[in-house]
């Protein structure tokens, strides 16, 4: 089953150095002509679909992806969103709606909330683990409301009465979740058609995949797997980390720690802890894994590691964790227009011509991205 390569819509602004969380100065601000840039780059270069996020100091990303379907003939958009401030049967109307306008497109992030206090900004009081009981209650009223028939529902968060809509989507989009909690596995077991996690070394993502997939299995549900990175690509390895080292220079010691305190007081996802302790805020110990670099996580939450290399590497680096069992990868890179070309342009091609990676023009079916064939390309270890 070939790896289906997405890329990332910068909805906080775009810069040549690692953008921080927060509200600050882009340096490319996030409107619509440049997301349209990005976006028909990444199409041209051949990503399957973007991935569009959610937060405080984004966009909003169902609002900005409808707007980029015109600007956008067969690139699908991943859409991120949070459960717990929508009613289940309004996200699934507009998912039904963003597929008919753009004819099969949507693929569903669901993001439960990593953050107490990011919640609380929303109205949202809910604890950790409480935020994912609520979202397994979500997507059953979701998946309830595309049946075709009238659902109904009792539960602890929500009570629904003849959940439908007018005409389910139509394919059913695939829902992409992360959550490396105890609380979080269980629902992305009971529900994921994707579970997604942020780019840990090969040993220990590949420990992860296999949890999640016993849990799947005791369900008896088949679960996919993708995993979320930044990257720095070039011609020869030493330019690209020449471009690590240029983007560490430019992160300060104090914005670094300042960056820390924030993390850590602000986030009880289980994820960013193990983010944060790859590196534990120390710019001498980035290097994690062959290829692997942790610099992007010592300014910023989320996604933290970049593979760092030359289009060889980087494509030695991505076979091996397909090999593992990952069968997506969402990337970026700082600027997304840019790296976008450097990836699109240097790593794709190998991939595609060794068989690891799909040609996204072929149709696939939405709830399983991929088509099938087996991996030529063999990892370097």
């Amino acid at each position: 089953m070939p790896l289906s390569l997405h890329w990332f819509l910068p909805t906080a602004g775009d810069s040549r150095d690692v953008v921080g969380f927060g509200p600050t100065v882009s340096r490319r601000e996030p409107d619509l002509d440049y997301l349209a840039q990005v976006a028909k780059t990444a199409e041209r270069v051949g990503f399957d679909a973007v991935l569009t996020p959610t937060g405080t100091f984004c966009e909003d990303a169902w609002l900005t992806t409808a707007a980029l379907i015109p600007e956008t003939t067969r690139l699908r958009f991943l859409v991120a969103f949070r459960p717990g401030l929508i009613s289940p049967t309004l996200a699934a109307q507009q998912a039904a709606t963003f597929q008919r306008l753009s004819k099969g497109r949507l693929l569903l992030n669901v993001v439960t909330g990593g953050s107490s206090v990011e919640q609380k900004r929303f109205g949202d009081h809910l604890d950790h683990d409480r935020r994912y009981d609520r979202c397994d209650e979500f997507l059953t009223v979701l998946k309830g409301a595309w049946s075709g028939r009238p659902f109904d529902f009792d539960g602890e968060h929500y009570q629904v009465e003849n959940a439908l809509v007018a005409q389910a989507p139509d394919p059913q989009p695939a829902v992409f979740f992360g959550g490396s909690s105890e609380a979080g596995t269980r629902v992305a077991a009971r529900h994921a058609d994707v579970w997604l996690m942020w780019g840990e070394p090969p040993e220990s993502a590949a420990a992860e995949l296999a949890r999640v997939r016993a849990l799947a299995e005791a369900e008896g549900r088949d679960v996919k797997f993708g995993i979320r990175l930044h990257t720095i690509t070039r011609d020869t390895s030493k330019a690209a980390w020449t471009e690590a080292e240029r983007l560490l220079e430019n992160m300060p010691d104090d914005v670094i720690a300042r960056a820390q305190e924030l993390v850590a007081g602000q986030s009880d996802s289980i994820g960013q802890a193990r983010m944060t302790a790859l590196h534990g805020g120390d710019r001498n110990k980035l290097l994690i894994a062959p290829n692997l670099w942790a610099g992007f996580g010592l300014v910023r939450g989320g996604a933290g590691t970049a593979l760092v290399g030359s289009h060889e590497e980087v494509a030695e680096r991505l076979a091996e964790y397909h090999e593992i069992g990952f069968d997506h990868v969402i990337l970026s890179g700082q600027p997304h227009l840019e790296e976008a070309y450097w990836f699109g342009e240097g790593v794709i091609p190998k991939l595609q011509a060794a068989g690891v990676a799909a040609d996204p023009g072929i149709a696939v079916p939405t709830a399983d991205p991929v088509a099938a064939g087996e991996p030529a390309l063999t990892a370097a270890r």
